[in-house]
């Protein structure tokens, strides 16, 4: 059984030509499971992949990519450090109460539908505390695992934080999705519907939708845990 993650934020701010950036490093381990998560003005710029022991830059292609060289050796020794911590960072947590803000979610896709046309079913997930939100998919009621992901948990200034997952899939007439959310403030799982046959005739939602909620959702892979604060690590 995999053991919560405690998550570790710090963030920092630098002016650059005169426009003021925002950046978070978040660090996540437990006795088994660990992620390294680098932010700048609310997007995900580059990840740990400890499962393939590389560093992943998350920009898109069109986007310059900033230097990563030896940021992927850093989060090794990060968690290292934060592995060798646990136990007292437990123990600094276990009387501390714990707000929970449950989650809310949208589906839709990414492009436009066309009928056998390959295409990407989005579920957003945002505005919960603490990380992380559990997905899953079914098509036409049966669950899918294939061609799914979801990212790494999203942190917000209000301390909540945001996911999303993805399924990559063929519209066929007749076939109906669902997202189905489940989270430690959710007295029952929260599900989403999304139906080929109600949207094949209609324009795609995916890039208006996402471009109204990717500025607060943010882009986010896996973790499960608890959110700590290192107050060592705040703002200078």
């Amino acid at each position: 059984m995999k053991m919560k993650l405690v998550l570790l934020v710090s963030c920092a701010a630098c002016v650059c030509a005169d426009v003021l950036h925002e950046s978070y490093r978040v660090d996540g381990c437990s006795e088994t499971d660990g992620t390294v998560m680098l932010t700048l003005d609310g997007e995900e710029v580059w990840h740990a992949d400890f499962k393939h022991n590389t560093g992943v830059n998350s920009l898109p292609d069109f986007v310059q990519h900033p230097s990563s060289e030896g940021l992927y050796e850093l989060a090794v020794l990060h968690q290292r450090i934060c592995k060798n911590y646990l136990p007292w960072i437990r123990m600094g947590l276990k009387d501390i109460p714990t707000a929970l803000d449950p989650p809310n979610s949208l589906i839709f896709t990414a492009h436009r539908v066309e009928l056998g046309v390959e295409n990407t079913l989005i579920c957003s997930v945002f505005g919960f505390y603490p990380a992380p939100v559990r997905v899953h998919w079914t098509r036409n009621g049966l669950n899918v695992t294939d061609g799914t992901s979801i990212n790494v948990p999203f942190p917000h200034k209000d301390q909540t934080f945001s996911q999303i997952s993805r399924l990559d899939f063929l519209p066929q007439l007749g076939d109906t999705y669902s997202c189905t959310v489940d989270h430690v403030a959710l007295t029952e799982p929260q599900r989403r519907i999304w139906d080929v046959q109600d949207e094949a005739a209609q324009p795609g939602i995916g890039p208006s939708v996402f471009c109204g909620v990717g500025l607060t959702v943010g882009l986010l892979g896996v973790a499960v845990g608890t959110f700590f604060l290192i107050k060592g690590n705040e703002c200078r």
